[in-house]
């Protein structure tokens, strides 16, 4: 199958008329006709039979089409980086970053790095880390920040700072005597736990921790993001394992935070497309989220928090 062929098959799938689909790739119905007449002769089989005016994708059609859908969307991200590169760089900041990140350190970085580029033109974007793999590679963005290790041959990323995994829990949970002491992990036992969607690489990380006590805490709800959970401990839905921005930020939530024991390392990654020099801008935006986050977390003196959760 040519890429032509591909266009069409998908077009006509979508569309369920050959009259559709032409309108959809811009050509003509005639020229259509030919195009899928063409495939069928080139593939040997039919890929339609039309029904009540519908054309209806044969039993091989249905076969091929899980292997053109994947070559569709590989062709759309081709198109996408394409059009990209075809705008030049703009020199705007493009920022992409996890969702915990935005809300708990960007916002005063970000004000802090304005006083230094007050006019330069700035895009955020919040995604999960395998999103903001795409953002970078096709040049979607320029910076991504994210609490999990990224291997890429087209990336290369940086440590800003390192913490470790915390517990948090709604305010009186925990006597004040204890709160700046370690909570064992085996205190975990049979607790109300909020749990963390296991895709991610913390929570696959905890969930084997986890599931070596006995017995093991009580999960009735998983959610996806870190600040999720914290807006469910804070109003009093059980405890949660979060990383440390999340647990020691100040979001007008009354929570109690104590680090998890034994150490879970949660380090801060800035990703970057591989062999690209950093722009002045992207270098003063990494230079105060890295002084934030250790602002953030070396934060004493507050009942709760971890004096010693990043360094």
């Amino acid at each position: 199958m040519r890429l032509r062929h591909i266009e069409l098959f998908q077009a006509i799938l979508q569309t369920g008329s050959l009259t559709a689909a032409a309108q959809l790739l811009h050509i003509s119905q005639p020229a259509a006709s030919k195009i899928l007449k063409h495939a069928e002769q080139q593939l040997g089989f039919a890929l339609f039979n039309r029904v009540r005016g519908k054309l209806q994708p044969t039993a091989e059609a249905r076969i091929l089409q899980q292997e053109t859908e994947r070559l569709a969307a590989d062709l759309q991200n081709l198109r996408r980086l394409a059009d990209n590169l075809g705008r030049g760089e703009d020199r705007a900041l493009r920022l992409i970053c996890t969702p915990a990140l935005a809300q708990a350190l960007l916002p005063d970085a970000l004000r802090c790095w304005r006083s230094r580029f007050a006019n330069t033109p700035c895009q955020l974007a919040t995604q999960h880390t395998a999103e903001i793999v795409e953002a970078l590679l096709l040049r979607e963005a320029d910076l991504g920040l994210t609490l999990q290790a990224v291997e890429h041959p087209g990336l290369s990323s940086q440590i800003l700072a390192q913490g470790q995994m915390m517990v948090i829990a709604p305010s009186g949970w925990w006597p004040s005597n204890v709160l700046q002491q370690p909570l064992r992990l085996e205190e975990l036992t049979d607790a109300p736990l909020i749990g963390l969607d296991t895709r991610d690489a913390l929570g696959g990380l905890l969930r084997g921790h986890l599931e070596q006590l006995s017995p093991p805490p009580r999960i009735d709800t998983w959610v996806q993001t870190y600040q999720l959970a914290r807006s469910l401990v804070a109003t009093g839905q059980g405890i949660a394992l979060v990383d440390p921005l999340t647990a020691l930020a100040n979001e007008g939530q009354l929570i109690q935070a104590r680090p998890l024991e034994p150490l879970i390392p949660v380090p801060l990654y800035a990703l970057v497309r591989a062999q690209e020099a950093p722009s002045a801008a992207q270098l003063e935006l990494l230079d105060q989220v890295r002084q934030h986050a250790d602002k953030l977390m070396a934060a004493q003196g507050r009942p709760g928090d971890a004096a010693t959760a990043f360094r």
